[in-house]
Formats: structure tokens, sequence, C-alpha cells
């Protein structure tokens, strides 16, 4: 699972100790594997966070502790939400070493909304 949040950061200082605080609460949670925290070669105010984790569940659990919902949450709130931020990992690659997952995705996730656990009332 990969969480990927871009930002629009004007005073990198504060910003990016916002953003270390955040990494180190989210890298203390059990299935939490790695955080980066990039800016943009082309334009100095545009950044990415990444952070790695073990699978979906590990991510949901990781979010839960008081003092990553009193930072972190706020922190990733603002976050460019235009765009998903939540992944989940296909193919994985090392040297030597590709793999493929399966998706954790229902087979039905792009037909069923909030609210029709049971499926659709009328055919869309």
């Amino acid at each position: 699972m990969l969480l990927i949040a871009r930002f629009t950061a004007t005073e990198p200082e504060s910003f990016t100790a916002r953003a270390q605080r955040a990494l180190e609460l989210l890298l203390a949670q059990p299935g939490c594997r790695r955080g980066l925290l990039v800016r943009s070669t082309e334009s100095a105010d545009s950044w990415v966070l990444t952070v790695e984790f073990e699978s979906v569940s590990a991510y949901r659990k990781s979010l839960s502790p008081f003092d990553v919902r009193e930072h972190v949450i706020p922190f990733l709130a603002e976050a460019d939400t235009t765009e998903p931020a939540a992944y989940e990992v296909v193919i994985e690659a090392a040297p030597g070493d590709v793999r493929r997952h399966t998706s954790l995705l229902a087979a039905d996730a792009a037909t069923v909304r909030l609210g029709e656990a049971g499926g659709p009332t009328t055919p869309r």
C-alpha cells in the first residue's frame, strides 16, 4: 500500500518540520515500511510525500493512534485532493525479482456506491 500526497508549500522550513514529524509518527506504527518527502526540481513550491505500508490494513491501523490523528491527519488534509492518495501495489520489482500482487479491489468496486452494499437498486 502506498500513500502519495502532493503539496504546495511556500514556507519550506515549517513545512519540512511538519512533514518530518508526520513521517516519524507514521514510521513508529507497525507495518509502516518507509517514507520519503521529495521536492520538485522544476517548481520549488511542489512537494510529494510518499509512505509505504505492508498492507491496506497496516495503513488504516497506522492512522488510529491519537498522536497520529492529532498531527498527521491535519497535515495530510493540506494535500492536493484533486487526485487519489492511496494506491495498492500491483507489480513490485527489485533487481532480479519482479512480483505481481493480487488486487484487493472488489470486482464491483467501480459499480457499487456507498449505501449499496447489497448491489445497486437499479442497473446503471
